[in-house]
């Protein structure tokens, strides 16, 4: 990406739990090497900022605050079949370059990715974790 500066994509990966489900230990198992082996290639390509896998969905705790206190509810902010199940960030030179590479992810397999640009602001701390 040499010459350009490259834009910042949040990939988040969503997994169908009914898809997931009939998988064995063992697939599951190969699923992650998969998942880690893509992840590596797009960190060696340079395309790769961070990678995130998120704990199950019955471990979330969401949080709103009205009239200025908190208020902690066990569980994701929206009860779907789908779950964001981890985050990635790539750079890429624009949306269809971000579309491709996110779809070398195996995980896109057994749900969706979505992809939004990282919104670029004066004072945005970008790169510090790395």
């Amino acid at each position: 990406m040499a010459g350009r500066t490259p834009l910042r994509y949040a990939c988040l990966v969503y997994l169908d739990g009914i898809r997931m489900a009939p998988l064995t230990d063992a697939e599951v198992a190969r699923l992650r090497h998969e998942a880690s082996a893509c992840e590596e290639e797009l960190r060696r390509s340079g395309h790769l900022v961070s990678a995130e896998a998120l704990e199950t969905v019955g471990s979330a705790t969401t949080i709103s605050v009205r009239d200025g206190r908190p208020l902690a509810v066990d569980g994701p902010a929206i009860d779907a079949r789908d779950h964001v199940s981890g985050v990635l960030v790539l750079e890429a030179r624009d949306l269809n370059d971000a579309m491709r590479l996110a779809a070398k992810h195996p995980l896109g397999r057994f749900g969706r990715i979505e992809i939004r640009p990282v919104r670029r602001e004066p004072g945005n701390v970008r790169g510090s974790a790395g």
